[in-house]
């Protein structure tokens, strides 16, 4: 644990001081939020601040974790191989968001739009297939399941494939869908990665554990340029880059059943989403007018619609992260 959360630290140092610099890099290039004319009227205000901040998260954890790699090389042992998977999915994500984000701000599809939505899902379906058959197919052949009250893991065999697919998927969209609000992505994606390292840790994961505090501390660096009012947005290049790299640890873990509930507010968002265009989609086909459940979608649209201020959605979304993260290590503890 003290080796984990020293990586973690030294992330967080090498991410906070590039911080200031790559703000003033971004802001020279151009590279700002286009927001959507359908989002609150109060966001507005963001128009222009710098975007594609995930690369202050991704760098620092591919730099120290391809450094800890090479190392190895040298009959070193400061970090398992085995992370070189974790490394490909946050780096290939990363690239895919980034290019995403940058289609969306020079408004190549309309403003505020990145590339089709059939494109970005061809390439996170290619990525996340990629990932999971070398997670069963080569080391470290990982198959098991783990399911609260029983001690001992399951094996599922190749249906492992195209559940590690569904999870990366899924976890990605999740995550983008809740970045929307300062810090909110951010905080809780620091929480669930605080929680599969712990649940790592238990596992004698001991390298696992590590790149997940590494991550940790790279999200706090950008936490600190994030805050509201925010100097700073992670941009498709963190969202996705971040929900695709939980779902593959959730995996390794085993512990993918409890992705519901440590990453609940990712959940909800998405499953906001879902319901949103469902009901809307067959009221129309029903009443030739489509109704809506929320004000808006995600739900932290809706509750910033209710009359709930910016800081009070994310203050309340956290705090639920927090409880759904611990009552999710206590699971898998039984």
């Amino acid at each position: 644990m003290a080796y984990a959360l020293t990586l973690g630290t030294v992330s967080f140092f090498i991410a906070v001081i590039w911080g200031k610099p790559l703000i003033a890099l971004l802001k020279r290039w151009g590279i700002g939020k286009q927001i959507r004319v359908e989002e609150p009227d109060v966001h507005q205000l963001k128009t222009g601040t710098p975007t594609m901040g995930g690369i202050l998260i991704v760098v620092p954890v591919l730099l120290i974790t391809g450094v800890l790699n090479i190392a190895n090389l040298w009959g070193m042992d400061y970090i398992g191989r085995s992370t070189l998977i974790l490394f490909f999915c946050l780096g290939s994500h990363a690239i895919l968001g980034a290019i995403d984000d940058w289609q969306g701000i020079k408004g190549i599809r309309g403003r505020g739009e990145g590339m089709s939505a059939r494109m970005k899902s061809g390439f996170q379906l290619l990525f996340a297939t990629t990932l999971a058959l070398i997670l069963y197919y080569g080391p470290p052949h990982w198959d098991y399941v783990g399911v609260p009250g029983f001690p001992e893991f399951f094996r599922i065999g190749p249906w492992i494939i195209p559940i590690t697919v569904l999870v990366i998927v899924l976890m990605s969209n999740a995550v983008n869908l809740t970045d929307g609000l300062d810090s909110l992505a951010g905080s809780i994606s620091s929480i669930a990665f605080v929680c599969y390292g712990t649940i790592a840790y238990l596992q004698d994961q001991i390298y696992l554990m590590a790149f997940c505090f590494t991550v940790v501390g790279a999200l706090l660096a950008f936490l600190w340029y994030n805050a509201h009012p925010a100097q700073l947005f992670m941009g498709d290049t963190g969202s996705l880059a971040l929900g695709a790299t939980l779902g593959l640890v959730a995996v390794w873990t085993g512990q993918w059943l409890l992705l519901p509930v440590v990453g609940f507010v990712f959940m909800a968002e998405a499953g906001s989403v879902i319901l949103q265009v469902s009901y809307f989609k067959w009221t129309k086909r029903l009443y030739g007018e489509g109704r809506r459940i929320f004000k808006m979608s995600p739900l932290h649209y809706h509750f910033e619609l209710l009359g709930w201020s910016e800081m009070q959605v994310k203050e309340r979304f956290w705090l639920v992260g927090v409880l759904c993260g611990m009552l999710g290590v206590a699971l898998a503890l039984i």
